[in-house]
């Protein structure tokens, strides 16, 4: 078995902790993680959780991306994913220039077309297809949008800038998302859709969930809310006020307020019973599954970890649901199976994450913390393990 990486999150953790002349005590302090936790994901046997990596980065004052190494610049180097990131930001830039002279853009309707098929690439886990496409076709409905103003035309570049948002979170390039959040915003905006905004405030707050500011985040939920009942009643509203208490009781579980959680767990719940599954609405996957998942991904936050892989276990992924939310899920399993001391388990979830959407497990963190982890308990496990290092890159 090869040696763990010297390059770890919880390696990092200490090299910082080092260079600010404080002992793990007085991290712990600072940081309100628990002392036993901090020492174990400092020797790597234990893997960082979300939690565990905003709050440390929070004391230490640094960001979270310090903290984690992403982006991950050797790996995206050798799948020539780094090349692309520069035309999105490049694309990004012109929201305000108004139409480009040398652009003729297609009709509406095709534009469109090719919108949805990039939100349902990145939904099937095909990451390097909706990088390489979409800062052509942000350029295109940017000259669209100002050449021809229309709602419909404003909401399709909020849509792409979503999708350049999606790209730039899961390969962790945190402020590239940020600037595509804030030109969603720009367009939903010029758009007049209540939606899109509950939306934008959707996709903001996790954010904040990943930075740690947690008091942040669900203002911004609470407002998305209140932004949401200003759309039409129907389908579509439910689906996005559901997303949003799903997003918040993640919040609440980071937060270690169980109650909270359960409350926004139960109101999604009950308007998932009146949708049912919707995965294809503005593609957030929402209904009964999602819920389901969530309430995994809450009590591994609330530190049940027990009883988060014992409800993982007994949950059935349709075999149509999203590939990207399917491989996040085993992602937090394997996480949970780890923390109670199933290794052959949280294998096995390791390598569901990889079958279901390779691109994006290669870039996810937890997967990274997790096989990081597994190695370090130096327990025997299959020739297929060391295989699976290697694909990570670590």
């Amino acid at each position: 078995m090869h040696a763990l990486p010297h390059d770890h999150t919880g390696a990092r953790i200490k090299r910082l902790r080092l260079e600010r002349h404080l002992t793990q005590r007085a991290l712990s302090d600072l940081s309100l993680v628990p002392y036993g936790t901090l020492t174990k994901v400092e020797q790597g046997v234990a893997p960082a959780s979300p939690h565990v990596i905003a709050s440390v980065a929070r004391a230490l004052r640094v960001e979270v991306a310090t903290v984690t190494g992403q982006p991950y610049a050797a790996e995206l180097r050798a799948d020539q994913l780094d090349v692309l990131i520069r035309p999105i930001r490049e694309a990004l830039d012109l929201y305000d220039l108004g139409a480009d002279p040398a652009l003729t853009p297609r009709p509406h309707r095709l534009i469109s077309d090719d919108s949805e098929s990039l939100l349902e690439a990145v939904r099937a886990g095909e990451i390097k297809q909706a990088a390489t496409l979409v800062p052509g076709l942000v350029e295109e409905a940017t000259t669209a949008a100002h050449a021809a103003p229309s709602r419909d035309g404003w909401l399709l570049l909020a849509s792409l800038y979503r999708t350049a948002y999606d790209v730039a979170s899961k390969l962790g390039y945190a402020d590239l998302a940020t600037i595509a959040l804030a030109r969603m915003d720009w367009a939903a905006q010029r758009g007049s859709d209540a939606v899109f905004g509950g939306m934008y405030r959707y996709m903001r707050a996790l954010t904040y969930l990943r930075s740690g500011e947690y008091r942040t985040g669900h203002r911004l939920l609470d407002l998305g809310l209140r932004t949401l009942e200003q759309a039409e009643a129907g389908r579509e509203r439910s689906v996005v006020t559901g997303q949003l208490h799903l997003g918040a009781a993640v919040l609440a579980g980071r937060s270690k307020d169980g109650a909270a959680a359960e409350e926004h767990l139960a109101e999604a719940d009950r308007i998932a019973a009146g949708t049912g599954e919707a995965v294809t609405v503005h593609w957030l996957a929402f209904g009964p599954t999602n819920v389901a998942v969530h309430r995994v991904s809450v009590l591994a936050e609330l530190d049940e970890h027990g009883a988060a892989a014992e409800s993982g276990a007994a949950l059935r992924i349709p075999k149509d649901w999203p590939a990207s939310r399917t491989s996040h899920h085993h992602a937090e399993m394997a996480r949970a199976q780890l923390w109670t001391g199933n290794l052959d388990a949280s294998f096995r979830s390791l390598l569901a994450a990889r079958k279901a959407a390779p691109q994006q497990a290669r870039y996810h963190q937890t997967i990274r913390e997790t096989y990081a982890a597994l190695e370090a308990a130096r327990r025997q496990l299959p020739d297929s393990f060391l295989s699976y290092g290697t694909w990570l890159g670590v």
